[in-house]
């Protein structure tokens, strides 16, 4: 890190159960709150396996174990598998259109059909818009929300913060109808080529774990690589 990021007052929190590995417990690295974050910050913190959820800044630091591993995607040196080429064909006839980071009561709705179909018992299936918003958008990261249309429908929409360097793959939520599609991958590689397109050479996906069922597709998508040990190395398909 360059000498201003030395000098960022760090917090880690109590212990808590870990989200993703059931028998573990997990603490949480967090950047002071009360940081002015500028892009260019935000940018370093990323390129140090930092991502945000919310306003807050955080990367996970648990004393016994480091499972988790931040993602990101090189767009210029990205290989669509065979599986992936057929997604993007079969999403040939959605429309992405960029809209204001700003709460939609639409985007809202929909957001709670793909929660109780998904994640009925989860803490994220909370009809309150006011922290579906606050967990979503943000203060300290220059947020972009992505409706994906069909016909004019909305069907889903991506939400990513944009910084120098690339962009960071925030959340994903989409029409439960439309299952079939695999909007959840079409974003990304959607993603992946609108990064291409303005020159930004990374998409972040956000943490990884290998024993993590749910987190396997974010290797799907190679050349990829994950920050350990304080550096970015590739990572294999697993």
């Amino acid at each position: 890190m360059t000498k201003s990021q030395a000098s960022i007052k760090l917090y880690v929190s109590t212990p808590h159960a870990c989200p993703y590995l059931p028998a573990e417990e997990a603490t949480t690295l967090i950047i002071d709150p009360e940081l002015k974050v500028t892009d260019r910050l935000f940018t370093q913190l990323s390129q140090h396996g930092f991502r945000r959820s919310g306003d807050m800044i955080y990367r996970p630091h648990c004393a016994q174990c480091d499972a988790c591993v931040s993602v990101r995607i090189p767009v210029d040196e990205f290989n669509a598998s065979r599986s992936q080429r057929r997604n993007w064909r079969r999403n040939c006839d959605v429309q992405v259109v960029e809209t204001a980071a700003e709460f939609n009561e639409q985007h809202f709705d929909l957001y709670l059909r793909y929660q109780r179909s998904r994640h009925p018992d989860s803490t994220m299936c909370d009809p309150d818009p006011e922290k579906y918003y606050k967990f979503l958008a943000s203060d300290v990261a220059d947020t972009r929300f992505f409706e994906m249309r069909v016909n004019g429908q909305l069907t889903g929409v991506a939400v990513a913060d944009w910084f120098s360097d690339g962009l960071s793959a925030v959340y994903t939520f989409f029409d439960p109808a439309h299952a079939s599609r695999g909007l959840g991958t079409f974003a990304i590689l959607w993603q992946i080529q609108y990064a291409k397109q303005l020159s930004r050479p990374w998409v972040y996906l956000g943490y990884w774990i290998r024993d993590c069922r749910k987190m396997s597709y974010k290797t799907a998508f190679q050349p990829a690589e994950g920050f350990m040990n304080g550096a970015w190395v590739r990572l294999s398909k697993r």
